[in-house]
């Protein structure tokens, strides 16, 4: 294709300023913080009962071994970004920041509207945020917190002053519903956030990111990649589906959970007795308590929404976010540990000051 020319040799635009490319940002600012937060979760809620018409299961084998009572799951049109928007709508009038003063946009998903382009991309149309450099962050349940750490170190750094943060997906796409260890874990949603700068020792104090790709069989979806493209065979096989090792996955997270999150205050150069609420990826009951346990927190200082919607993935932390905010639980000055693990292995932490 020649230069300057788009597909059937429509002019292409020239590039506009985006994030990075601000001379008046340069210097950075003291520190980066949630301004606002948003959710949004299907209309269709999918019950246990419904589950065990289907499956060699039962309401109270789910309950007892996971905490799920249902979970949501999206409309045959309803794609990834089409959560995503509404959260972030959502985001952005919580924090009064509007979709045009976005530098950057991150979409941490492994359900993407496409392979390419990315949902971010798709995310940036539809609101209207041309000024925005936008990606997607492929990091499983962990992606948000991914897509948190690099926000709010490009803010500090200068390369950006507004960012939105988004963990959206629709898992429900690539559920094996014949599966009784998988089915009953997944469901779908959005959750947002808008960083922007704040006063030094507010909002973000410490990140902590990790991963382990030896472990990457344990979670994962083997088809649909260039490795083993899709195809009848792979279908067929349900390749092209969620698989994870239950045991093995269930004894590195209760211990990584703890881990990761000891990290993040060492760096915050805070201790479990500043933690005001713990705001941890919702993949299993058992999980969350054993980290609970392990920090000393009563179950009322640990937010916990598994019951209702099962594991959203990257979802998980923002709606836990977003409802603790909308529910009064939060109040600035509250220090907010959240922390997950995910497929890739992957692992992260995050402590806020809320403001």
């Amino acid at each position: 294709m020649p230069d300057g020319q788009g597909a059937a040799g429509a002019p292409v635009a020239a590039p506009r300023a985006g994030f990075g490319s601000v001379p008046s940002r340069r210097g950075g600012a003291a520190a980066a913080a949630v301004l606002g937060a948003g959710h949004h979760l299907p209309e269709r809620v999918l019950t246990n009962a419904e589950l065990t018409a289907a499956l060699a299961t039962s309401d109270e084998w789910i309950r007892t071994r996971t905490g799920i009572r249902e979970r949501r799951i999206a409309a045959a049109a309803e794609a990834t970004s089409d959560l995503a928007l509404p959260a972030a709508r959502q985001a952005l009038e919580r924090a009064g920041i509007p979709a045009g003063d976005l530098d950057l946009i991150l979409v941490g998903t492994v359900t993407p509207d496409h392979a390419f382009p990315s949902t971010a991309c798709v995310l940036q149309e539809r609101l209207g945020a041309k000024q925005a450099a936008a990606m997607d962050i492929a990091a499983a349940c962990t992606g948000f917190l991914y897509g948190l750490a690099t926000a709010e170190a490009l803010i500090r750094a200068g390369s950006a002053r507004y960012a939105l943060v988004v963990g959206a997906d629709v898992l429900s796409r690539i559920v094996n519903w014949q599966d009784r260890s998988t089915a009953v874990l997944l469901g779908d949603g959005a959750g947002a956030v808008v960083l922007g700068p704040a006063e030094a020792g507010t909002g973000v104090l410490s990140t902590y990111l990790g991963a382990d790709g030896a472990g990457g069989p344990l979670v994962c979806m083997p088809a649909g990649g260039s490795r083993l493209p899709s195809t009848a065979e792979t279908l067929a096989g349900g390749l092209n589906t969620f698989q994870q090792n239950g045991r093995e996955v269930y004894r590195f997270a209760t211990q990584i959970m703890g881990d990761a999150a000891e990290e993040a205050l060492v760096r915050a150069g805070l201790t479990p007795a500043d933690v005001d609420l713990l705001v941890p990826h919702q993949a299993n009951l058992r999980i969350i308590e054993a980290a609970a346990r392990r920090f000393g927190f009563p179950m009322e200082r640990v937010w916990v929404n598994i019951d209702r919607y099962g594991n959203t993935s990257s979802a998980s932390i923002p709606i836990g976010l977003s409802e603790a905010a909308e529910s009064g639980r939060l109040h600035p000055g509250d220090i907010v540990l959240a922390v997950a693990f995910g497929g890739g292995l992957t692992w992260g932490a995050a402590v806020l000051r809320w403001v």
